[in-house]
């Protein structure tokens, strides 16, 4: 993932998520090699590691507006699909406005070197050459920092292995996300991590994301293997974990494991 030139800046999708054991997600990669490719931008198999620094107000308002279920709500994070070369003040960073609409999720995102995007979202300090294509967002990105004094609130991690839809599914894209782990302190990229586990460790993540509408097979397939979507945030996971706070998803958790 370290060539981002060529990453799509802005998109609309749906995005279904199911909470699964390994074993169920081994079986159902099996039966989605019939169908998808694994994602280029891995390692060969898709995998690669992910991590999201996320900010809040001081009184957590993208989290409690997640946990009512307002229809419109966004949230702010700094992403690095992260390599074996160290993070430097100029690696390049992915800073995101994650926005949901009722049941679409529109992502907006720059690209700026890291020591830029910690400039702009902790000291407010206004990137200097900017993209004129990249200008919007930026806009959105510095107001929405100080409409809500957004701060560094959580670090999320975890290792994804992608696939993605050939020439028949333009757009689909099934992710398998394991070893999540969250970070409350020391809330740089930068800094070493803590890795405290957010999940047992046989269990994870599925997302399935899609521009318009999910494949029939698709459907079929979810059926077939009986795997129940599920709310889950990996953000406000997070922020239960490090503050002790009780979830609808703690509760599914600790009753399917």
């Amino acid at each position: 993932m370290s060539n981002l030139s060529h990453t799509i800046r802005r998109f609309n999708r749906f995005e279904l998520k199911y909470f699964i054991t390994l074993k169920q997600a081994e079986l159902f990669k099996k039966a989605l090699l019939a169908y998808l490719l694994a994602d280029e931008h891995g390692n060969g198999n898709g995998h690669y590691p992910l991590a999201s620094l996320y900010y809040d107000s001081p009184d957590f308002r993208c989290y409690w507006e997640k946990v009512d279920g307002v229809r419109f709500r966004r949230k702010l994070r700094i992403r690095r699909y992260e390599c074996d070369a160290p993070l430097t003040k100029d690696t390049p960073v992915f800073v995101e406005i994650k926005q949901r609409l009722d049941r679409v999720t529109q992502k907006r995102r720059i690209i700026l070197p890291y020591g830029d995007a910690l400039r702009l979202c902790n000291d407010r300090q206004y990137p200097e050459d900017v993209a004129p294509d990249d200008k919007a967002v930026l806009d959105e990105i510095y107001s929405y920092l100080w409409q809500y004094n957004l701060r560094p609130v959580s670090i999320v991690r975890y290792e994804r292995q992608a696939f993605i839809g050939t020439d028949y599914d333009i757009g689909l894209r099934v992710t398998f996300d394991t070893s999540l782990s969250y970070q409350a302190h020391q809330l740089a990229l930068h800094e070493e991590a803590s890795n405290l586990p957010m999940l047992s460790p046989d269990r994870m993540v599925m997302e399935i994301k899609v521009n318009e509408r999910i494949p029939y097979w698709l459907t079929e397939m979810i059926a077939a293997h009986n795997l129940k979507m599920i709310r889950i945030s990996k953000y406000c996971r997070s922020i239960e974990m490090a503050n002790g706070w009780a979830s609808k998803f703690s509760q599914y958790a600790l009753a399917s494991i």
